[in-house]
């Protein structure tokens, strides 16, 4: 049933692109049937998982290593998450995709990515989730692409880049750490790496190289710094179908491997906890900078998911830091994974709904076309009040139990450590006010500023939206806002079926979440978000044009981006110069090598004259004879010289001699040949004789 869960989307996905080929209707609803089905079949496992029924998949020497699939109360709740996002995305491609070419080259990857993604929610060891993880990468990569223009084709090419090499690293920590423990399943890495260490204490060194190795091939799917680079360029050119899942859930793989190896391979580590921590704080800053200054509401929208994917790690790093008291923590970490997904998807369908109109993203365009429209302003103003951490909503819960667990440290924390936190925490809430500030930014502009006139069919009274949309639009709401109004009923219980799986002991303390002491840290966001939304965004990142008309501005400096700065330069120039320069070395100091070898031990040795007579010996017998011969005639008979060639003479004698030599051999030999053959034929007649003589 598990591997059915990952396999058969995959199938519906080659299934949908042949239907597409003779019905583009039908292939819309068979999609969606695929993806209502896999959500069908992930809460019947679900609810046998419950009932106490052991859900477990293993195929051994599948690829080498095998493939392991296990269904927990984690594993559950991003499953039907991520197949709830995909039925409502689905639903909504209908309409969106409805003029785009090349739709049916969408579906097929659309669903090959769900399987693959279910894939790495369900594995059950890192060789498994590295297999799915790799198929999820190379697929997703064509919604980037979908659009084939050159904004969307170097966004696909940023997002492969750090895909393949985040793989490629991650590749190389996982085969330190089976080296090194000689296992990959989840369930086995911690006792496996603490064996490895007890038996050789250098063994923690390695596992911290492993464990960096895999967390920059997850973090690069997360979103996290630095490798955060291809997220605020993917999702503006993407469908707004894909972006809200590469936003909402394919993030969320990245996040699912970070918490393996912190809960496993790293339980309770106070250095990995503070290095997490620090990525996260950064990550989670840095996002929501990027969104105040972004006047691209899809881009604004992703630069928030690299924000939130901050908070998020921030939950995960105070899980090392707490210890066994870091219920808090895990809680607030899992809510906001769901809170976060279900938000983005609400508002990428929402984005959604306003290119498909006017297929415009810039703020300065898109102004005024939510007026009158009240389902699409409801449905956005559900999901920036959640996104921005307000009571009553989702999302004020789960960073309400994030900003709990980083003041329940600073309670225990050291004087050394106290101020730091303390920085944490005033971080913490300058970014939820920087979030609330940007959400108010694109809700003022949609929704409540004039925009241009817009014809009359696109007015607020035309349909702006099919009743599918509609339908899609409204459910995510509604589960949404259901969230949010059930924090003890619902979201507490959540938290608790996700406890065993990041080592929670316990749901620990009672949390009243609307306690005064709860509030105030959403009321400074609160305050801190209006300050900076009129002081900051409306003075100093608006302008007057030449009409006498206040338009947002991008004043964040085109130089200051990471990619283009850093990462480009460094792999397209940096790198190939410092490799050539070591090859040429190579190059050249073998080609020494080689000249000193050729004029030293190989050195060529002339070869020598063939003798004109004889052999050696003739030559060096012969010589000295002419010699002596020279020697007498220079001085005795200078009148009369002997002028016989000894060495000739010598060597003609000799040859001679060897010649008849030879012969001779040759006539004994052929004699004694001739002498053993008669010797066998008497012998053989003395035998013959003797037997008949016998008989």
């Amino acid at each position: 049933m598990l591997m059915a869960l990952t396999i058969g989307p995959m199938l519906g996905g080659v299934m949908a692109y042949i239907i597409g080929k003779k019905n583009k209707k039908a292939r819309d609803y068979f999609a969606s049937a695929v993806t209502i089905i896999e959500m069908g079949l992930l809460i019947y496992c679900s609810g046998l998982y419950l009932t106490g029924k052991n859900m477990f998949f293993t195929q051994k020497d599948l690829c080498g290593l095998g493939i392991s699939l296990k269904l927990d109360g984690f594993r559950i709740i991003l499953g039907v998450v991520a197949a709830f996002m995909w039925t409502m995305t689905t639903i909504f491609s209908k309409e969106y995709m409805a003029h785009y070419p090349r739709t049916n080259r969408y579906y097929l990857f659309f669903l090959i990515t769900l399987g693959a993604t279910v894939g790495v929610f369900l594995s059950a060891d890192l060789f498994t989730t590295f297999l799915f993880f790799e198929i999820m990468s190379f697929t997703s990569y064509t919604w980037v692409a979908h659009d084939e223009t050159k904004e969307s084709l170097r966004a696909a090419e940023t997002y492969l880049c750090v895909a393949v090499i985040g793989g490629m690293v991650m590749l190389m920590g996982l085969f330190l750490l089976y080296n090194m423990t000689g296992t990959l399943r989840m369930d086995e890495l911690h006792e496996a790496v603490n064996y490895a260490i007890v038996l050789s204490p250098d063994n923690k060194l390695k596992t911290y190289v492993a464990g960096g190795c895999i967390l920059f091939g997850f973090g690069a799917k997360a979103g996290m710094f630095p490798l955060h680079i291809w997220l605020p360029k993917a999702h503006p050119v993407a469908p707004a179908p894909a972006s809200a899942l590469l936003s909402g859930i394919l993030t969320k793989s990245g996040i699912f491997g970070i918490i393996v190896i912190s809960a496993e391979m790293f339980l309770y580590d106070y250095n990995w906890g503070m290095l997490i921590l620090i990525l996260g704080v950064i990550t989670m800053f840095l996002g929501a900078l990027l969104g105040i200054f972004s006047i691209n509401i899809k881009r604004t929208l992703a630069c928030s998911s690299m924000s939130q994917i901050g908070f998020i790690l921030v939950g995960i790093g105070m899980q090392g830091l707490l210890g066994e008291e870091n219920s808090l923590a895990i809680r607030g970490t899992v809510l906001h994974m769901i809170n976060h997904s279900m938000i983005k998807l609400v508002l990428f369908i929402c984005a959604g709904i306003i290119y498909m109109n006017i297929h415009e993203l810039d703020l300065n365009k898109i102004r005024g076309f939510g007026k009158g429209k009240k389902l699409l302003m409801i449905a956005f103003l559900v999901g920036g009040l959640s996104i921005s951490g307000i009571p009553m909503f989702s999302g004020y819960v789960s960073k309400t139990l994030l900003h709990e667990s980083i003041v329940e440290f600073i309670n225990i924390a050291t004087p050394d450590m106290y101020g730091k936190f303390k920085f944490v925490e005033v971080i913490f809430l300058v970014t939820g006010g920087m979030t609330l500030a940007y959400m108010t930014k694109l809700f003022v502009a949609v929704f409540v500023e004039e925009g241009e006139k817009v014809p009359e069919e696109r007015s607020k009274t035309s349909r702006y939206m099919n009743g599918q949309s509609s339908l899609a639009l409204l459910l995510s709401v509604l589960v949404l806002f259901g969230l949010g109004t059930g924090p003890y009923r619902i979201m507490d219980n959540l938290a608790k079926m996700a406890l065993p799986f990041m080592k929670g002991k316990s749901m620990g303390i009672y949390v009243d979440y609307y306690s005064f002491t709860n509030l105030k840290g959403s009321i400074i966001s609160i305050v801190l978000g209006v300050n900076i939304y009129y002081f900051i965004i409306r003075k100093f990142l608006m302008r007057t044009d030449e009409d006498g008309k206040r338009i947002y501005v991008n004043m964040w400096p085109e130089w200051l981006d990471i990619e283009n700065l850093i990462y480009r330069p460094v792999l397209q120039h940096i790198i190939p110069f410092v490799m050539a320069l070591i090859l040429r070395v190579f190059d050249r100091f073998a080609d020494h090598v080689i000249y000193v070898l050729k004029s030293t031990l190989f050195k060529e040795v002339e070869p020598r004259r063939p003798l004109l007579y004889g052999n050696i010996f003739t030559h060096v017998v012969g010589g000295f004879i002419d010699r002596m011969v020279d020697l007498i005639n220079n001085i005795f008979r200078k009148d009369t010289p002997v002028k016989e060639n000894y060495e000739k003479k010598l060597a003609l004698s000799i040859g001679h001699i060897i010649k008849t030599s030879r012969l001779t051999a040759r006539s004994v030999s052929f004699g004694l040949l001739m002498f053993s053959i008669g010797c066998i034929f008497t012998l053989v007649y003395l035998v013959m004789v003797l037997l008949l003589h016998i008989t």
